[in-house]
Parts: C-alpha cells; sequence; structure tokens
C-alpha cells in the first residue's frame, strides 16, 4: 500500500510542498542552532531542554520523510465529474433530510481530509456511502448517534 499512487488536489499538493518547504528550510535548521546552543550549556545527559528539542527534531525529520512520500506517489486529481457520478475530486451538495440544511462537500483522500474545511475522505463512512451516487439519491450513515440521511442536490 505505501507505493500506491495517491490522486490529491492542487490546493493539496500546493500545501504539502509549503509544508516540506518550510520543515526543511525553516523548523530544522531552528531545531539545529537550538540543540547547538543547548548542547553548549555543558553536560546535557541533565538538560532536559536539549532531550526535547532532539525529540522535536526527529518528529520533523520523520514527517519530512512522510511528505516526501506522499509527493512522490502523488498525482494530481482533476476535479469534478463529467457524468454526475460522485468520485474522488467531486464537490458535492447535500441536503441532511432531518432539517434540511445544505451542505457542500469535496470528496478528497485520506491525507487531505478535513471535515472542518469541508473535505471528506473518500474513506470515511460519509465518503463510502456517497461513492458512485448522482444528485437526486439518497445516502443513509450510521454513526454512534443514530442515522444520518442525506438527499444529494448536486454533484460538480
Amino acid at each position: 500500500m505505501a507505493h500506491d499512487r495517491l490522486e490529491i488536489t492542487r490546493e493539496g499538493m500546493d500545501k504539502l510542498q509549503e509544508e516540506l518547504r518550510v520543515l526543511q528550510d525553516e523548523r530544522l535548521k531552528d531545531l539545529s542552532q537550538r540543540i547547538s546552543a543547548a548542547s553548549e550549556e555543558g553536560d546535557v545527559s541533565d538538560n532536559s531542554e536539549f532531550e526535547d528539542l532532539k525529540e522535536e527534531y526527529y518528529y520533523v525529520e520523520e514527517r519530512i520523510r512522510e511528505v516526501k512520500s506522499i509527493l512522490s506517489r502523488a498525482t494530481i486529481l482533476e476535479e469534478g465529474s463529467a457524468d454526475g457520478t460522485i468520485r474522488l475530486g467531486s464537490r458535492i451538495t447535500v441536503a441532511a433530510d432531518d432539517d434540511n440544511s445544505e451542505e457542500t462537500w469535496l470528496l478528497v483522500n485520506e491525507e487531505e481530509s478535513s471535515a472542518m474545511d469541508g473535505r471528506i475522505s473518500d474513506e470515511s463512512p460519509v465518503g463510502l456511502a456517497l461513492l458512485g451516487k448522482k444528485a437526486g439519491d439518497s445516502v443513509t450513515i450510521t454513526t454512534p448517534d443514530g442515522d444520518l440521511t442525506y438527499a444529494i442536490i448536486n454533484v460538480k
């Protein structure tokens, strides 16, 4: 699975590239300087700041490896659906059956998902229920709080 191609939006690609730049050009350099300064304070065996900085440095290095791996597998996802069928990259407007409130979501991969930003993972219960559906269809998602039913209003 680690070597599978990964479709991401242009925005997602740009965010990952910017994150990588910040991690490499800013965070690692800053941490290196702070580690050097902490090590100059003498005995590092009892220096909690030094240990915390080293731990953060290793975390940043790991995130850099992770982002590079994602970028090496990533292809730009063409948003939208010519035939109106919901797929990765579709922008979907739904209405909740309980209160008729409308929401618009973008169906993306797990790496890009952010429910707060309306970016729903294709692997989430909602995403799985939506895949392959069209405007006019309804989907019901079972949650711990009960079933939620949405009418699909529009697919782009």
